[in-house]
């Protein structure tokens, strides 16, 4: 049989990531340059609070992804040198067979994913939280109904047949390398930032016993599963949740396996045997595919409190994720981890997040009555409507005179938490506010919310830096990566309220990189993941704060006001929480 090894002339690593509309499939060059991608779409159920999948869909989506990512690239399956999996936080359950296990009260056997916006356990996180469990310190104190031991307890206590018919739990990226190569080997990523393991317990247990960071998983806290009642997952040492746990990119297995690279309807259209590296969340994919995009002049490393420490990484997406790196364990209060070498190996990492953003500048443009006629206009001038709206708030500025683009909001204030906050405040039930509405309905109007929506979304990144900063952080630095860093007016926002200058990477598709990167070091093409990230990451445009001292006066002033809504929301919670007592 012909191997990957003996057939490529050349180094090209394939990243496939699957977000949560579509999975998408992107080749690069051993300098880190995009060859070609491509995406497929995949289907998505959503029911009040439950938001569900197939993995059979995704797993479709992701060959048709990749058989088109290697034909727009002219690349030759059996010339990718490497592979890696970047996906959502989502919950995937599947039987003794490896065939999906519905997690619907449906019934529906094709969904088998929980999504990881789905919010149906609440009530689940609650319950966990008030037990005070020692693991919680790791997840910002608290955990949430987006991590996998709340939606875990839900479906224990809702669909008794599907937990009794579940052989494995896996977040989705372990899925899918499991499903390439037969490997049940979990990521310290996965693990360690959405299931409580404890990647520094396993650590010091690797120390002490001298062995390798793909053996038993050590990093479990049997006490816990048993506290929050499901006990059943540490029996036959935690074989549905991970027996052994791996740093990002360790090699799986013997690679891709035939079926997964030939199989008759689900092909990936690659050799059997290429290597294939320990997957990432898609966030954190993102955050390996940008963090060392910086000038070569600057400081590469973490001594004195310089380099990589002082940098935060924005994946800006559906949602945004926020993730700052440091050489010791810094405890933030709703704020998750910190959680050990769950990005880049051996640094404690800090989790802030956004849980809806892009999905909130979609709802706030498409649910307002001159969205479809703008989206007409748009398309007629073949551009998005977002950069129809940024082209008519330029113009609105220069006909009213305004000093600068953000001052005409003035007027209007939002609070972008419509589906909760994730941080720093750390409250699922937060609801969206907004204050200044009038009876305009023109798309002048529409505009203004807009560019309000986009302030939000930074007020709520200098809320986070903020907090960090004042419990360890001395972050200095944005890198934004994802499909909202393309607009630049998004980024000019966020480094004008923000204070930081914002470097964007020369590759765009940062996640994607993220995940090829993953496959280079699998296939031991680098020797870490930091030295892959060193070689494959590279800088593109600096965007810097506004230098118009008005415009901080501006920002600062919004910024207070935008601290005082939650506050409102609060006493308003309070009041009606008395009158209905």
């Amino acid at each position: 049989m012909t191997t990957a090894a003996t057939a490529a002339s050349r180094y090209v690593f394939l990243g496939v990531d699957v977000g949560t509309g579509s999975a998408r499939a992107g080749l690069f060059d051993e300098g880190g340059k995009l060859l070609g991608s491509a995406s497929s779409p995949i289907q998505i159920w959503k029911e009040g609070h439950c938001v569900e999948q197939s993995s059979t869909d995704i797993w479709l989506a992701i060959c048709t992804a990749v058989k088109r990512a290697l034909s727009l690239a002219n690349v030759a399956g059996e010339e990718v040198t490497g592979l890696g999996f970047a996906a959502t936080c989502s919950l995937v359950a599947v039987d003794s067979e490896g065939q999906p296990v519905t997690v619907s009260l449906s019934g529906d056997t094709r969904r088998n994913v929980i999504v990881w916006m789905d919010h149906r356990a609440v009530k689940q996180a609650e319950k966990i939280n008030a037990l005070n469990s020692p693991v919680l310190q790791y997840c910002g104190g608290s955990i949430s109904p987006e991590m996998q031991p709340p939606k875990l307890l839900w479906v224990k206590e809702n669909l008794a047949e599907s937990w009794s018919m579940t052989w494995r739990w896996m977040d989705l990226s372990d899925w899918l390398s499991y499903r390439a190569t037969g490997d049940d080997t979990r990521s310290m990523c996965t693990t360690v930032c959405k299931w409580t393991y404890l990647g520094h317990a396993h650590m010091q247990h690797v120390n002490d016993e001298g062995r390798s960071m793909e053996m038993e998983a050590c990093g479990w806290d049997d006490d816990f599963w048993e506290e929050i009642g499901l006990r059943d997952l540490v029996d036959n040492h935690h074989s549905k949740i991970g027996r052994s746990v791996a740093f990002p990119g360790h090699a799986l297995g013997c690679g891709l396996t035939p079926d997964a690279a030939k199989a008759r309807y689900f092909e990936l259209g690659l050799v059997s045997g290429i290597p294939v590296g320990t997957s990432l969340i898609d966030a954190h994919a993102g955050g390996v595919g940008v963090m060392e995009s910086v000038p070569q002049s600057e400081p590469q490393g973490c001594d004195d409190d310089d380099g990589i420490c002082r940098r935060m990484v924005l994946v800006c997406g559906t949602s945004t994720c926020h993730m700052a790196v440091s050489r010791t364990k810094l405890f933030i209060p709703g704020v998750w981890g910190p959680f050990w070498s769950a990005m880049v190996p051996e640094y404690w990492l800090t989790e802030g997040g956004q849980s809806a953003t892009g999905a909130l500048l979609d709802y706030i443009v498409d649910n307002h009555v001159a969205s479809s006629h703008l989206a007409n206009s748009a398309a007629s001038q073949n551009i998005s409507i977002f950069q129809m709206l940024n082209n008519l708030l330029s113009q609105m500025a220069r006909d009213k005179g305004a000093p600068f683009i953000a001052s005409l909001t003035a007027d209007l204030h939002i609070l972008p938490d419509f589906h909760g906050n994730r941080s720093p405040i750390a409250d699922p039930n937060a609801k969206g506010m907004i204050c200044g509405l009038t009876l305009d309905t023109s798309e002048t109007q529409l505009a203004l919310q807009y560019l309000a929506t986009l302030q939000s979304l930074a007020y709520g990144t200098r809320h986070i830096i903020q907090h960090c900063n004042q419990h360890g952080h001395k972050i200095d630095t944005l890198l934004a990566s994802g499909g909202l860093s393309k607009n630049l007016l998004f980024i000019q926002e966020h480094a004008d309220i923000v204070g930081c200058r914002i470097i964007l990477p020369r590759e765009s598709e940062s996640v994607l990189l993220g995940a090829a990167i993953l496959g280079a070091v699998g296939a031991k093409k680098y020797s870490s993941l930091r030295e892959a990230m060193k070689a494959l990451n590279a800088p593109g445009q600096i965007i810097y704060p506004s230098e118009d001292p008005r415009v901080k006066k501006y920002h600062d002033a919004k910024y207070g006001i935008f601290r005082q809504l939650y506050e409102q929301q609060l006493t308003h919670r309070a009041i009606m929480a008395e009158a209905l007592s």
